[in-house]
């Protein structure tokens, strides 16, 4: 009897859900030896079988033995009224003979019924402390059948006796499973107590060395080999071969195949296949060549990856040589080496012997049209991949769920968007659409045609969405977040990764990179040059220069994108009148606006009406801007009354202000940003009742302004600052520095946040719509960086003339580049001087 010492139940080969996730689990397929593991049905003869629901002490006392009653219904194949009959033999406390249990254990693994022989296990673990051996190898084959290890390992605890099979058994599982170290870990637990390996133990053993792959430890079992005297038989050296080429060791694999006195199938099969996986496709080729002439017919398995091998070396004639023996053996007639055939030249591009291939076929399923289909798209002829669709359409084959990727694959290609929602129509008729692979092309499909809508909706009604689209979308969603908060170094690192990983260039990938770079120009002007520029690169680079004021670079990145034969459309117009409206470009911005609809044949919609009242307002153009309200085509909607309310609030007109809230209101109560500036828009004026009753109006709302905070990012980590944030660990410190500053301003004559000029309301109206919360951001950061760096500021609010103030001076006394973006625009300070053109700030 073999005891291992200490608790069972916190050994440390013992498997737990838990511990699960600290392995590192791989996926390899074992051929384990189950042949003992079967009952031997055989067909049973004139054997009375009682009703389960009647059984009574009297019926089973009829039978001369009850135990070989459970092991009759068992060959007849009834596990339900074995069990039943097992469940009133219990409650009639009845024994149950080992003989009896082994019976169900192994029908219940055989039916692969789960719930039935956890039944059994149940029962034999109220009635038995230990087990034997007969009855523990038993459990431990179907626990590792159903892979349930954890029950496994409990049954192999309680055996009062393990034989070889029991640790087989045990290895097997675990290899099996993906915890390859405890496999090993029990293989050498065997060695130690005594047991010795058989013919079963070092295959196993050694796939999961390869498995693994570790070559250091598939030497040492290959020792253990020599060792016990199975460095002759055909299924270890075949398994020792295996190993070897899964290490990477391709020459000690030839070694141990050079040396077998004798090979069958698989030892020629293990090494060819070596080769090829190694990238030695020659050498497997010339190997493939010597097994022919020693006449060991080769399997369809070694056919297929012998074809395929054709492909890199780049040598058409070996293709063609292949092709030729193929069309003298039994292989001519199968369908898979005809695909392999047809995928095979189509790589090497040799197009019309792939079409000879496929048209010489009388019966082509949805395999071979889809190697067809695959073939052309692969050898970038998307528009050949779409005409071949088609006549598999016309002769009535359905497509399976990769003929339908690869079209839309082709579809992305052309940016054929009518073909692709076509395919989409299909997918959702079929439910092909169900697959995780259509849904990707789908949405690789939609962002490269640009419906991202469609894209997102695709996204949202996969019910199964994996990495890849996960990453199609989180790639994107990340990459905007990086640039909304300032996190440039985070979103370096995810462009890093996306050129690693080769996505860099795929989609819309390269658009939310160079959105994320956008408010830094040097890099965007970088990353937009390294990419393809569609309309939404020249967009993205145009609401840069709009968010910056810089009108004058916008048009000419305008002119150039005409120039380049790239036409403009609904968003472009945005972006080129906003950068006009910022800019004061009052003649320009209109000049394109009435271009939309006679120039470029784009009828504006609401938000380019709003952009026009925004370039006419910041003008100081407001009763022009009424006037154009009152001619629009269409009824105005929030963004252009709030357009003109802003205007009203940056020129101090309170009675069109109050107009343009009022047409506001009578559609929108719960948007608190125009309560803000109505409120502004009267603090600015001194109308402190009305500034009362627009905050009255906002508690009967149930509004709240949201708290002042700001982001900034220092050695690639973003910190967050809120307004009146006393649990900073460094506030101390970032106060300290601040009350410097203002100290300083205040011995220049320069207006600080403590001037005269601002009365008290001024300052409480600074406090809640301001929060000053990028003070705090930019003291930080000039605490924890380098001489001469940057700072780089994200803000939810706007920036109050406070705030403006002393950073300015900030600016001029660090000689730093200080850069805000709060929620209207970019304020830039250098030595002292701002770029921001906004009425609303004055020096």
């Amino acid at each position: 009897m073999v005891v291992i010492v200490g608790r069972w139940d916190h050994h440390p080969l013992r498997p737990s859900t838990s511990a699960s996730t600290n392995l590192k689990l791989k996926t390899f397929t074992f051929s384990l030896n189950f042949d003992t593991l079967h009952p031997p049905f055989r067909k049973a003869k004139h054997i009375c079988v009682s009703n389960p629901a009647t059984i009574t002490t009297s019926s089973l006392s009829n039978h001369h033995n009850p135990n070989s009653h459970i092991c009759q219904l068992c060959l007849l194949g009834n596990l339900d009224r074995a069990m039943s009959y097992l469940d009133s033999m219990h409650e009639l406390r009845i024994p149950v003979e080992d003989d009896s249990y082994v019976a169900l254990i192994r029908f219940c693994e055989w039916k692969r019924a789960r719930k039935e022989g956890s039944r059994v296990y149940s029962y034999v673990s109220i009635s038995m402390s230990h087990l034997s051996l007969q009855l523990g190898n038993s459990f431990l084959s179907m626990f590792v059948r159903f892979g349930n290890l954890v029950d496994a390992w409990y049954v192999f605890g309680r055996m009062e006796k393990r034989n070889l099979f029991s640790w087989n058994v045990l290895v097997g599982g675990y290899a099996k499973a993906g915890f390859f170290d405890e496999a090993l870990d029990l293989y050498h637990r065997m060695l130690w107590v005594g047991v010795k390996p058989d013919v079963y133990t070092f295959p196993c053993v050694l796939r999961t060395c390869g498995g693994m792959p570790n070559l250091v430890r598939g030497r040492e079992i290959h020792v253990h080999v020599i060792r016990y005297g199975f460095e002759s038989d055909v299924d270890v050296v075949n398994a020792l071969i295996t190993m070897y080429v899964k290490c990477g060791d391709v020459n000690t694999a030839r070694l141990v195949f050079d040396k077998m006195p004798n090979r069958d199938w698989i030892s020629w099969n293990a090494m060819i296949s070596g080769y090829f996986e190694n990238g030695e496709c020659l050498e497997g080729l010339r190997l493939f060549g010597m097994m022919i002439e020693y006449l060991v017919d080769p399997d369809l398995m070694i056919m297929t990856s012998v074809i395929t091998a054709c492909e890199l070396p780049g040598d058409e004639r070996l293709g063609r040589q292949i092709h030729g023996y193929i069309l003298r053996t039994e292989f001519g007639k199968d369908l898979s080496i005809h695909n392999s055939l047809i995928l095979m030249y189509l790589f090497v591009e040799l197009i019309e012997e792939a079409e000879t291939v496929f048209s010489r076929m009388e019966c082509r399923d949805v395999v071979l049209w889809t190697a067809m289909i695959s073939g052309y798209e692969n050898c970038l002829m998307p528009q050949k991949a779409i005409e071949t669709f088609k006549m598999m359409n016309a002769q009535s084959i359905m497509p399976d769920e990769i003929t339908i990727a690869i079209v839309l694959s082709a579809c992305s290609c052309l940016c054929n968007l009518d073909m692709g929602m076509n395919l989409h129509e299909v997918a959702k008729q079929t439910g092909l659409i169900s697959y995780a692979i259509v849904a990707n092309s789908l949405i690789d499909m939609y962002a490269k045609c640009k419906c991202i809508d469609k894209a997102l909706e695709v996204f949202h009604s996969t019910l199964d969405n994996n990495i890849v689209s996960w990453t199609s979308i989180i790639l994107v969603c990340v990459l905007s977040a990086c640039g909304r908060i300032g996190a440039l170094t985070c979103g370096k690192q995810i462009h890093a990764h996306a050129l690693r990983t080769g996505v860099s260039f795929d989609g819309f990938v390269p658009n939310a990179i160079l959105d994320m770079y956008v408010w830094k120009n040097g890099i965007c002007l970088k990353q937009f040059f390294s990419v393809n520029h569609d309309v939404t690169a020249w967009n993205i680079l145009l609401t840069g220069y709009a968010e910056r004021g810089k009108g004058a670079h916008a048009t000419e990145l305008f002119q150039r994108m005409v120039e380049s034969n790239v036409s403009p459309n609904e968003i472009t117009f945005i972006s080129i009148l906003c950068a006009c409206s910022r800019s004061g470009m009052v003649a320009e911005g209109l000049e394109y606006f009435n271009s939309m609809k006679y120039k470029y044949s784009i009828m504006p919609n609401l938000k380019h009406y709003a952009c026009v009242v925004d370039l006419l307002c910041r003008s100081g153009k407001l009763e022009e801007a009424y006037e154009f309200i009152q001619k629009m085509p269409m009824k105005p909607d929030l963004a252009v009354w709030g357009a003109l309310l802003n205007a009203c609030r940056i020129h101090h007109n309170v009675k069109l202000g109050e107009l343009a809230a009022e047409n506001i209101f009578q559609d929108d109560t719960t948007s608190v940003g125009y309560y803000i500036l109505l409120s502004n828009l009267y603090a600015d004026n001194g109308k402190w009742d009305e500034v009362a009753e627009v905050r009255k109006m906002m508690r009967q709302n149930g509004l709240i302004v949201d708290p002042g905070c700001s982001w900034v990012e220092v050695k690639g980590t973003v910190h967050a600052f809120l307004s009146g944030d006393n649990f900073h660990p460094q506030i101390k410190e970032i106060n300290a520095l601040l009350e410097r500053f203002c100290k300083k301003m205040k011995e220049a004559s320069v207006e600080g946040p403590e001037s005269s000029h601002m009365d008290i309301m001024e300052a409480s109206k600074a406090d809640i719509f301001c929060g000053h919360s990028e003070r705090l951001a930019i003291v930080f950061g000039l605490i924890n960086s380098g001489p001469g760096m940057p700072i780089w500021v994200t803000k939810n609010l706007y920036m109050c003339q406070s705030c403006h103030n002393i950073v300015k001076f900030i600016s001029r006394e660090v000689r730093r580049e200080i850069s805000v973006r709060d929620a209207e625009q970019f304020h830039h300070f250098k030595g002292g001087i701002f770029s921001c053109k906004d009425e609303g700030y004055r020096s």
